[in-house]
């Protein structure tokens, strides 16, 4: 049975697929940290492993978008999701860096395919600003779950646990693809919105920005764990921080809705890329827990409210879905080489060079952001849909 992307038990399919597909975004603290302390790997090679899997969900999501409207979607979703959920059982088993680096880079490019499905499917829906927003709620409260549980278990049980429950929530995104997956709006008018027409310099622009986001969320929140230990605030204020943050994440998606017609998406864009930067100076320099805590709990949240407002601007400039079926490249071109820049810097110069790093990325990003055409952003983030 088919169902729409307007229908309840699509809308859940939609949601899981996006908490699964996203789990970095959510685990990265604790995936790295769980390398280091329990694999014993160093911050280089844990950051690669990490990375590995994000290079994965990248190559697979540049060879699916171009092609988005031309795929079985549901069929995407639920082969990339259960080949993801196969290969870190697997990994649950081992405990060598090469196998283990096989397999992230395999689980990415599985995952990966199956993400692109399911953002191209939101950004083919009839409003996908709400709907992407819809799907970032579910994540908050999976990163909630997550933060709660997982640490925990970690540490009572050893590093395996962590691929045992990335494993489950891949197996779980399966089934629910296969169940209820929906099938994309149509693109109402070809002509008008040029389907099939090479993507605009304001989409390029947009892909970019976001990718640099992308490169500083995945490059500090990969470390956002070891530094809070290293620093010496306790694992337990620092687990604390880590559930905060997953509360704080249920915010953004909700207040994004509910500003989409009252702000103008250039100016979120640009205001994102800049407290990004200057919370991960916070987080990184400073010595006392107080702040630390403050800038860590929102940290995330900047760049979910940011990317919901990305999201629905590019909907609009490319109805074809084609290019927030590249949502995981655009994300994860960044996020890949974050944690294993991240963990090349701070192994050489320690956690203050990823201050440095952050500011220098985001003046890229704020130069993307600035030339989207203010006319067009205005107009778009105030457009009914």
């Amino acid at each position: 049975m088919a169902f729409k992307t307007d229908s309840k038990r699509g809308r859940v399919a939609l949601m899981i697929g996006h908490c699964a597909g996203m789990v970095d975004l959510v685990a990265l603290p604790v995936w790295v940290g769980t390398l280091v302390a329990q694999y014993r790997f160093d911050p280089q090679q844990a950051g690669m492993l990490a990375s590995l899997f994000l290079v994965g969900a990248v190559l697979a999501s540049v060879a699916l978008a171009a092609r988005f409207d031309r795929l079985n979607v549901r069929l995407v979703a639920t082969l990339g999701f259960g080949l993801a959920a196969l290969g870190f059982g697997y990994a649950s088993t081992l405990g060598d860096f090469t196998t283990l680096a096989v397999l992230h880079a395999l689980c990415g490019m599985a995952s990966g395919a199956a993400l692109s499905a399911t953002h191209g499917t939101i950004a083919r829906s009839g409003h996908p600003h709400r709907l992407f927003a819809i799907v970032g709620m579910a994540l908050a409260v999976f990163g909630i779950v997550f933060m709660g549980a997982t640490p925990p278990l970690v540490a009572r049980l050893g590093g395996p646990v962590l691929f045992q429950v990335f494993a489950a929530v891949m197996l779980v995104a399966a089934l629910a693809a296969a169940v209820a997956f929906p099938v994309p709006d149509a693109v109402r008018t070809p002509a008008q919105v040029g389907a099939r027409a090479p993507l605009s310099a304001s989409v390029w622009c947009g892909i970019v920005g976001i990718a640099c986001m992308g490169l500083v969320q995945a490059m500090a929140f990969s470390f956002l764990e070891r530094v809070g230990s290293d620093r010496g605030f306790g694992a337990a204020a620092v687990t604390g921080v880590l559930v905060a943050l997953g509360i704080v994440n249920l915010a953004p998606p909700a207040l994004a809705a509910w500003l989409e017609k009252r702000l103008v998406a250039r100016s979120v864009l640009l205001g994102g890329a800049a407290l990004q930067a200057l919370l991960v100076c916070v987080i990184m320099l400073s010595t006392q827990f107080m702040p630390y805590a403050i800038a860590a709990s929102v940290f995330a949240a900047v760049m979910i409210f940011t990317h919901t407002f990305a999201f629905g601007l590019l909907a609009q400039l490319d109805r074809s879905g084609r290019a927030l079926a590249a949502t995981p490249a655009m994300l994860m071109t960044g996020a890949a080489i974050g944690p294993v820049l991240g963990g090349t810097l701070v192994k050489a110069f320690g956690y203050g060079s990823l201050a440095v790093a952050a500011v220098a990325i985001a003046l890229l990003a704020l130069l993307c952001f600035s030339r989207l055409q203010g006319r067009t952003a205005s107009v778009l983030a105030r457009k009914p849909t």
